[in-house]
């Protein structure tokens, strides 16, 4: 027997999950898929109970305030496996809007044999029919939910987690909030953003200790991703080289006039490749993926005259539907994931 619940629902302010479960565990109950969970006030020790009393029962929990399902990782240690879904790949938007099955590329496959896995895609598909689509308003599933309230929703996501979640969880001081989000706003507009972090200390009016924590936990709420110069011994109070946002999506609900192209490349790039490499600030190229392969962004005509020294160097080109020697489609590496 399986049921789902969403803790959001009214039916909880006069009632325990703690008991629906008992409930349900008696009625011969196996699977149990809560949602919502954040908005139900001490969910976490109610978990760790219903977990301890019944280890038979299958439990899944979602959540769409991200700082609380991170704080409760401790929490919940030993107890639960928590997962971060990502959005949308530009492989999986297409998917969604074609109907068709595109298999997932790894790095490898799109860096040495991108000719003939663009080819494959082509021979299903015109990328270019969807890629402005998905940069404007792909990433996020619930683009398909009226479309045209799509930034409004989102913008309104963005304010919910900057005026209520980061002072909640975070103690992020509420009259610096509107300073973060003229904040994003330049990192949206920027070519990439390369902060000055003594500057902007001094024009925000905090110290530079606390303004680096600020950036960290804009990265940690999934609205910016930091580019650090090496892997090691990232911290809260470490620089970034680059800030981009988190996706190309947020950059036309924040600058949606200003939009600026070298950025919504270089942001398109970072977001589907940074899921599962790691991605760092090079002085020659724009991207050091896994601290060996340079990349270098561009239009179509881009040369690699800024990367020829480098070992091994790629272009990740725009507006290009097949790529040749080293230089690929950049829609590719929307294949990743």
């Amino acid at each position: 027997m399986t049921l789902y619940v969403s803790l959001d629902d009214i039916w909880f302010n006069n009632n325990k999950l703690l008991d629906l479960t008992s409930e349900f565990v008696q009625k011969g109950g196996k699977f149990l898929f809560l949602d919502e969970v954040h908005k139900y006030e001490g969910w976490k020790q109610e978990l760790k109970n219903i977990y301890d009393l019944y280890p038979f029962l299958n439990i899944v929990f979602t959540g769409s305030s991200l700082l609380e399902i991170i704080d409760s990782g401790a929490d919940l240690s030993r107890r639960a496996v928590i997962y971060n879904l990502q959005g949308f790949s530009f492989r999986e938007y297409l998917s969604v809007e074609t109907g068709k099955t595109f298999e997932k590329l790894s790095l490898n496959q799109i860096l040495k044999n991108h000719l003939a896995e663009s080819a494959l895609i082509n021979k299903q598909v015109k990328p270019f029919q969807y890629f402005e689509s998905y940069l404007k308003q792909g990433y996020y599933p619930y683009y398909q939910e009226q479309q045209d309230l799509y930034e409004l929703r989102v913008g309104q996501v963005i304010n919910m987690i900057m005026e209520i979640e980061l002072p909640l969880l975070r103690n992020i001081e509420i009259g610096y909030v509107n300073k973060l989000k003229q904040l994003l706003m330049i990192i949206a507009e920027s070519v990439p953003f390369m902060p000055n972090v003594s500057k902007l200390s001094e024009r925000i009016g905090i110290n530079r200790a606390t303004l680096l924590s600020y950036l960290f936990y804009l990265e940690e709420i999934e609205l910016t991703r930091n580019l650090f110069r090496n892997a090691k011994g990232i911290s809260k109070l470490q620089k970034p080289a680059k800030i981009y946002l988190n996706n190309t999506n947020l950059i036309f609900v924040l600058a949606n006039q200003n939009a600026n192209p070298a950025n919504r490349r270089e942001t398109f790039f970072a977001n589907q490749v940074g899921y599962a490499h790691n991605l760092l600030y090079t002085e020659q190229g724009d991207f050091l993926i896994n601290e060996e392969i340079t990349i270098e962004i561009g239009e179509k005509n881009k040369t690699n005259k800024q990367i020829k020294d480098k070992k091994e160097t790629y272009i990740a080109a725009d507006n290009i539907e097949y790529g040749f020697g080293d230089k690929i489609p950049l829609w590719l590496f929307g294949f990743l994931y």
